[in-house]
């Protein structure tokens, strides 16, 4: 698998794009920011996109996206995949005619160019070779992490969360775990905003590294724009036995 990475940041501003990847070249795993760098022709591949929530930073450029790849005479629909509470936020505040059309009755609601698929923690979602398992995680809202194998390995997305109990055990069990994308939004400095936000700072994060049996390469996301190298430096000192590394908008990832 090829992961091209073209959003990990926590915000907006010169040359920072927010969360989305591109698995191969048809599936994303959250619609951020990111995706508008993408030309047509790759956007004209994309039919899958898994969110990991319903916050703006993962869902600013679906709306886009949808509208960039609408063709009437479209022989692939594109599936959004993702946890009940999100795909209703998104039918409900962004694709209801009123902020975007609404693209699950266009070119017709017999024949809709998008579609949308409930995906629970627990559930496995067959996309080709590769296989994507949802992972509940905690987070300000219901939220979902994701791991994804085919037959050289697997890498794991935590999503948006904080310390949690439902990560680490998926994890564990996941035996050739190659990769870990997971978000460090705040500094120590910032811990209690941190979690009243549902998210780690790089204490916490160590913390329940600890509980991780596996050493795969581990990539930090989901960064606020101009706090990266402090929390960078936070998270390899506090973590100084694993290998950890910061992602940046461009970063390609191979399984």
């Amino acid at each position: 698998m090829r992961i091209r990475i073209l959003g990990c940041s926590g915000g907006i501003g010169a040359g920072s794009r927010t969360s989305a990847m591109l698995v191969d070249d048809d599936v994303l795993i959250d619609a951020g920011t990111g995706i508008g760098d993408l030309g047509l022709e790759d956007l004209d591949h994309i039919r899958h996109v898994f969110l990991t929530h319903a916050h703006l930073d993962h869902i600013a450029g679906l709306p886009m996206l949808v509208d960039s790849v609408f063709d009437p005479d479209f022989a692939v629909p594109m599936t959004v995949y993702a946890r009940e509470e999100t795909l209703r936020a998104v039918q409900d505040h962004l694709f209801n005619d009123a902020i975007w059309p609404d693209f699950a009755k266009l070119p017709s609601p017999e024949r809709p160019m998008l579609r949308y698929q409930v995906t629970s923690p627990g559930d496995t979602v067959r996309i080709g070779e590769r296989d994507f398992f949802a992972i509940d995680v905690s987070h300000s809202v219901p939220s979902l992490g994701f791991t994804v194998r085919n037959s050289q390995g697997a890498f794991a997305v935590s999503g948006d969360t904080k310390t949690n109990a439902t990560l680490w055990p998926v994890l564990n069990a996941c035996e050739d775990l190659r990769l870990l994308v997971i978000e460090v939004s705040f500094p120590d400095e910032m811990e209690s905003l941190a979690a009243d936000a549902g998210h780690y700072c790089p204490r916490t994060l160590s913390s329940d590294l600890k509980r991780l049996q596996h050493d795969p390469d581990i990539w930090l996301t989901g960064m606020k724009p101009g706090e990266e190298d402090r929390i960078f430096a936070q998270v390899l000192a506090a973590c100084p036995d694993r290998r950890i590394r910061m992602l940046s908008r461009g970063t390609v990832l191979r399984v």
